[in-house]
């Protein structure tokens, strides 16, 4: 596998969260609020499908048309790796998925893109790793960590402060 990342060599995007209103503008759910920018973006629309929101876009990569299904798992974060027999189903490799994420060790709206590695104590990760390994492609999305470990609980599902969500708009854009 290559370690240099390519679009065009995507097939899938996860995006990681919760569903439900509840967990709408929390910072574990950055990973929906992605995929529905892309989705907004490239006029696709969801439909829900068994344990998913899924929908379909199609980008224009070096004058390529690329046909990437988009998927919010709607199983909660611990169960994420459900959704991944339709991608197997649809000859989905795990080199060709790119999971959206939230990362605790990225300020607010720092990214990085790479490919394997371990859960890192993430519960959506290790649900997919559990069912096809650890060789996909993340996009880490900062979400900045509490200062004290045993409160990362309670703000990964927090909402985003005011200050961070006159923010996040454009972030998201940019990301």
């Amino acid at each position: 596998m290559s370690e240099d990342f390519n679009v065009k060599n995507i097939k899938a995007i996860v995006g990681l969260g919760n569903p439900g209103s509840k967990y709408t503008r929390t910072r574990h759910n950055i990973g929906f609020m992605i995929l529905d920018a892309i989705a907004d973006r490239f006029c696709s629309s969801w439909i829900t499908k068994r344990e998913m929101d899924l929908a379909t876009a199609v980008l224009d990569v070096d004058g390529l048309r690329c046909k990437i299904y988009l998927i919010k798992p709607l199983t909660f974060m611990n169960s994420s790796g459900r959704v991944i027999p339709f991608l197997s189903k649809k000859g989905i490799k795990p080199e060709e998925v790119l999971v959206v994420h939230d990362e605790l060790e990225k300020k607010i709206g720092k990214f990085l893109v790479k490919c394997g590695g371990s859960a890192r104590g993430h519960n959506g990760l290790r649900s997919i790793i559990s069912v096809i390994g650890p060789d996909f492609w993340r996009f880490r999305f900062g979400i900045s960590r509490p200062e004290n470990k045993s409160e990362v609980g309670n703000y990964v599902l927090s909402n985003f402060s005011k200050d961070e969500l006159e923010q996040l708009d454009s972030l998201i854009q940019n990301s």
